[in-house]
């Protein structure tokens, strides 16, 4: 698309663009047609921006690269020239996030969302468990570290692993210096996800918190659990001096006591092979079939399955109010942990929708789980 073609989008909406695309559509079909007259040739296929196929079916909105705006964000006029399609502005004020105590003692989830710069956005949540010591210091610091490094490094996938190595060391000094003993015990699950030019997004992660990208109605999971169960990471806990136990409920814990093979804090396993070093996913945008991104903590992850989160989230108005019936529909299904949910929506918000969604009070726990 042409640097015009993108401010005329800007300046006069979609509606207009519409007529003219149909219009040029139209005009480019009346050309076909009188090409083989004028050229002496039927073998020739004529090309277009708005015909790129050159069927001669007029342009839609999701050919055309535009999304169905249900959201009403203006364009980012030069990474749509950049990448050559139109692009939403993705707001933080549009942004939905819930979160709830569950049955616990204390809310140890914490979440966060913030504008690094000009063109890259933050998203986050932490699942602190032994305490909300090391939850807390990643809600504090890990977007001031994601910033240094943003200053030093343009890829985003060695930005996210460099700050959570960053921020695991800085715990580990703070904690041995603090006066509390309790917070060496302390640990925390982090799913961070950076957005940038509004279809750059990269996503990292440690332990079981979970990033889902909804396209076309489908749910995409953009991280894996970090569990003994999974083979690499077994053997990683072995080589490393480290043991897998199973409990009553059969469930594997890492030297008898951590759900996971990967997490910020948990001092006392750093040497059996726990590591800080998170996975990594990156990914283009298509905000013609891309409804939302949410990350979620376990409380949700463990009773909902990733397609019940898309269904439920893509029934409801705005991000806000989606964030509030996903965490309520765990609660519903007999959640006790402490559940939370961030939600950022995208070009297709509001655009596939599930008739057959029934929001339930009970269900059968075989349904739902880490393995969703």
């Amino acid at each position: 698309m042409s640097t015009a073609a993108l401010i005329t989008l800007a300046r006069h909406g979609r509606h207009q663009v519409r007529r003219r695309v149909l219009l040029s559509s139209r005009l480019l079909q009346e050309d076909r047609r009188a090409a083989p007259a004028r050229h002496g040739s039927t073998s020739e296929r004529r090309w277009s921006r708005f015909d790129p196929d050159g069927s001669g079916r007029p342009a839609t909105w999701d050919s055309f690269g535009i999304w169905d705006n249900r959201i009403d964000e203006p364009i980012l006029l030069p990474p749509s020239i950049k990448y050559g399609k139109p692009i939403p502005k993705i707001s933080l004020g549009k942004v939905g996030c819930a979160s709830q105590i569950g049955k616990r003692r204390e809310n140890e989830d914490r979440f966060d969302m913030a504008q690094l710069t000009e063109e890259v956005l933050y998203f986050a949540v932490f699942d602190g468990h032994g305490g909300p010591g090391a939850a807390d210091f990643c809600h504090t610091h890990m977007e001031k570290c994601i910033m240094d490094r943003l200053s030093k490094e343009k890829n985003l996938e060695t930005v996210l692993t460099m700050a959570f190595l960053e921020i695991d060391k800085a715990f580990s000094r703070h904690a041995h210096l603090s006066a509390d003993a309790t917070i060496l015990n302390s640990g925390t699950t982090a799913t961070v996800a950076l957005l940038r030019d509004g279809i750059e997004l990269v996503v990292a992660s440690v332990g079981d918190s979970r990033a889902i990208l909804c396209r076309k109605g489908k749910p995409m999971k953009l991280t894996i659990d970090h569990t003994p169960e999974r083979k690499d990471e077994k053997e990683r806990i072995k080589k490393c001096g480290g043991f897998v136990s199973w409990n009553s409920l059969g469930q594997p814990h890492v030297n008898g006591r951590l759900a996971m093979t990967r997490s910020i804090g948990d001092l006392d396993l750093k040497n059996n092979g726990v590591i800080a070093e998170p996975e990594t996913k990156r990914m283009k945008l298509h905000h013609a079939d891309d409804s939302f991104l949410v990350l979620t903590t376990d409380g949700i992850n463990f009773m909902v399955n990733s397609q019940e989160i898309c269904d439920f989230i893509s029934q409801c108005h705005d991000p806000s109010e989606a964030a509030h019936v996903v965490i309520e529909q765990a609660m519903q299904y007999g959640t006790e942990d402490n559940s939370t949910a961030v939600i950022v929506p995208f070009g297709a918000w509001g655009k596939y929708k599930n008739s057959e969604t029934n929001f339930s009070f009970s269900r059968s726990f075989a349904s739902s789980g880490r393995w969703a």
